[in-house]
Parts: C-alpha cells; structure tokens; sequence
C-alpha cells in the first residue's frame, strides 16, 4: 500500500488512527492482563477504547486541523471519519487474539501484531518521504515497547496495591 494514493487528510486520519490504536489498545491491554489476569476485563476494556478513544482522537484531529486554518471542511472531515474509522477498527483487532488464546499467549500475539503493524506503517511513511526506513520503524517501535514495558508494571503495581 504506498501512501501517495491518499490526500494529505486522509494520510493523517490513518497514520494517526493505526499508530494510536497500536500504542493504546496494547497499552490497556497489557496493563489490564498483568493487573487482572481476566479476558473479560480485556476484551471490555479493548471495546471501551474502540468506542470513546476512536471518537476522542478523531475529535482532537478534527480540531486540530480546523485550528490549522489550511484545510476544507471536506479535508477536515476526510481527517476525522479516516481517524475514527481506523482507529476503531484497528483497536477492535486485538479482541480476536483474546477471544482465541489464554489470555498470556493473546497478550504475546497481540504485541506481535501491534508491532507489525507499527512497523509496515513506518516503512511506508519512511519509503514515501525518503527516509531511511530502519530509523523510522526504530524509532516507532522503541517508543511502543516503552508503552508495553510501562504498562505492564503498572498493571503489576496495581493488583499488588489494590488486588
């Protein structure tokens, strides 16, 4: 998929809603499966971030590129509905691995994907502005493993303190 094939507002719409999908949905998930240990309490919490994240990141687009002052209407609603719809649809993936697997090997799988997907993202976007893509998908990845890594041990804090 190159990237070129989208107008600029629908290429944020996207690259924002994948890259918060990855990085939040794997967030609460993690951090969820470490403090609870339930697939119930995941899947729920993977749906309440498919629904009032998915609009809350459209919302901050759609402001966003209002307060630019560059964009259409059209462009600006091109941005939201990509960000909603991607965002969405992105997080709601993750509930597959948990409905499938014990909840420690969805979590593994879930990261895989996550990853994967971060990474086919960067290197696109890396490719279309003639980046190097290793620093791109690096970066990228770096900064959602640090998520993961938090999220875990904040997950472990928590039942300790309150389980």
């Amino acid at each position: 998929m190159q990237m070129r094939i989208f107008n600029h507002s629908i290429k944020v719409g996207l690259s924002f809603g994948l890259t918060s999908g990855v990085i939040t949905t794997l967030g609460l998930l993690v951090g969820l499966s470490s403090s609870t240990h339930s697939s119930l309490v995941v899947i729920g919490g993977i749906l309440t971030i498919a629904i009032a994240d998915a609009f809350s990141d459209a919302l901050g687009i759609h402001i966003s590129e209002e307060s630019e002052g560059k964009h259409t209407p059209l462009e600006v609603w091109q941005s939201t509905i990509a960000a909603f719809l991607t965002k969405f649809l992105f997080a709601l993936t993750f509930i597959i691995p948990v409905a499938l697997f014990s909840l420690s090997t969805a979590v593994m799988v879930s990261v895989l994907w996550g990853m994967l997907a971060l990474a086919l993202l960067s290197y696109v976007m890396a490719k279309s502005e003639g980046t190097a893509p290793w620093k791109v998908i690096f970066e990228h990845l770096l900064i959602a493993a640090c998520v993961v890594v938090l999220t875990n041990y904040v997950g472990i804090w928590i039942s300790k303190i309150f389980g």
